[in-house]
Parts: structure tokens; C-alpha cells; sequence
């Protein structure tokens, strides 16, 4: 069987087949032919047919979806999400419905780079703007907010502002480093307008931060060196005026 394909190159079957957009072992697997004949007669042809492989890449382009109920749901519910958020859903966010939204979008986005985006969802998505955007420049913005969102959390219970210091560790650190990098993007004018118009309206202050001098909220005081409760000051701690400040 194998010599007599090789013999008869091109197969008018398999050039068909090809043109059709199957690929070599598609059309291998479905006339059982050994995928190193497939391959040699589809040579020959593309040799024969200049414009064979052209025609081969159209057909295996894939054609437009066509847009579903649910799908026009999905869009919908996107375009509000974002309308009222301002920002747009996130892969990472702990809420689900928010996840599922960042799914489905990103797969508008693949097939709009593809070309079979359904013109339904490309007139839809196109109210939002920049929905296309690089991916990099997207995830930057959801972190940016989802960090905000985490510090008037973090606010709103009664803690001072967090500290960015090395020595501080867990959610204080975190938000604080992010904090101090607002600060000093805003004083060098690198801050984008609109953040830092929503940082004063929801974060009023941020940008003084602790006064100073004012022990941080939710700490005790460290022992200053004086004698412990119930204990009299020896003279050499009354000559120490450090010590007690209330004495000066």
C-alpha cells in the first residue's frame, strides 16, 4: 500500500483533504495511510500548487463563534461589573462570580487576537474601554485596586496606617509597602490622577500618614526602663529624668 502511494504522489484524495484544512495526521488517521507517506505526497503537492498551503491555512481558520444566550448574560453582566467598579475582574479574586467573569473575558479577548469573536460581543465589549489591553497592564490595575480595597478594610477597623518598615511582617507590611510606594510616586508626580482622586476619597490622609510621635493603634507601649507597677524609684532613678518625664 505504502509503495504504491509513493508511486502515485500526489494522492488527489489527500491534497483534497489538505485543502480542506485537515492537517498531515488527520488525514493519516483517517485513510490509515503511514503519516511519512501522508507527509512526502503533500510535499509533492504544495510543489505542484504554489498556492496549496495558502488555501490549506484559510480553511483551518477557525470560524466564528456564533454568541449564546448565556453568553450575551455574561456580557451584560460584565459591562455593569465594570461600569460600577471601575476596574476589571480579576483571575485571583476570591469572589467567585468576579473570577468567572475574568474567565469568560479573557476568552473574548483570545478570539478577538484569533478573528472569530462574535460581532454581538465585539460591538458589546467595545462600550468598555481598552477591554483588549495587555494583559500585564490589566492584572497591575486589578492588584492596584484590590489592594485599595484591602486597606480601608484594613482602616476601617480602627488600625493606624500600616508601616513599610522590614521589621513589620504579614498584611501590615504588605500594605504599607504598597502605601509608601503611592506616596512616593505622588510626590514625584508619577501618580495617575485618578487613582490618587480616589485615594483622597476613600483614604482620606493617606498622604501624612501617622502623626508623629503617636504610638501606632492596637500596640501596647514598650516598657520605657522605669521600675515596674508598685515599685519606688530608687534616688539615682529619681536623678534620671528620662526615666519619668511626668517628673520634669
Amino acid at each position: 500500500m505504502a509503495t504504491k502511494r509513493w508511486n502515485a504522489a500526489p494522492e488527489a484524495e489527500w491534497v483534497l483533504m489538505y485543502r480542506r484544512g485537515l492537517s498531515r495526521g488527520r488525514i493519516a488517521e483517517l485513510t490509515g495511510a503511514p503519516l511519512r507517506t501522508v507527509g512526502y505526497h503533500l510535499t509533492v503537492a504544495r510543489k505542484l500548487h504554489p498556492g496549496l498551503q495558502t488555501e490549506h491555512e484559510g480553511a483551518t481558520r477557525k470560524k466564528p463563534r456564533r454568541e449564546t444566550g448565556q453568553g450575551m448574560e455574561r456580557l451584560a453582566q460584565l459591562i455593569a461589573t465594570v461600569q460600577a467598579s471601575g476596574r476589571y475582574p480579576s483571575t485571583k479574586s476570591v469572589n467567585r462570580d468576579e473570577r468567572t467573569l475574568a474567565t469568560w473575558l479573557n476568552r473574548r479577548r483570545r478570539e478577538a487576537r484569533e478573528g472569530t469573536l462574535p460581532s454581538a460581543f465585539l460591538e458589546g465589549l467595545s462600550v468598555l474601554p481598552g477591554w483588549q489591553g495587555l494583559p500585564r497592564v490589566i492584572g497591575d490595575e486589578a492588584r492596584w485596586q484590590e489592594r485599595l480595597t484591602a486597606l480601608v478594610e484594613y482602616r476601617g477597623s480602627g488600625l493606624d496606617w500600616p508601616r513599610h518598615k522590614s521589621a513589620i511582617e504579614g498584611p501590615e507590611h504588605d500594605l504599607g509597602v504598597w502605601l509608601h510606594t503611592q506616596r512616593y510616586k505622588a510626590r514625584r508626580g508619577e501618580l495617575d490622577p485618578t487613582k490618587g482622586a480616589t485615594l483622597d476619597t476613600r483614604l482620606p490622609g493617606w498622604r501624612s500618614g501617622r502623626a508623629r510621635g503617636r504610638k501606632p493603634m492596637g500596640i501596647p507601649e514598650a516598657n520605657s526602663g522605669g521600675p515596674e507597677p508598685g515599685v519606688q524609684p530608687t534616688r539615682a532613678d529619681a536623678r534620671t529624668p528620662a526615666c519619668y518625664p511626668f517628673e520634669r
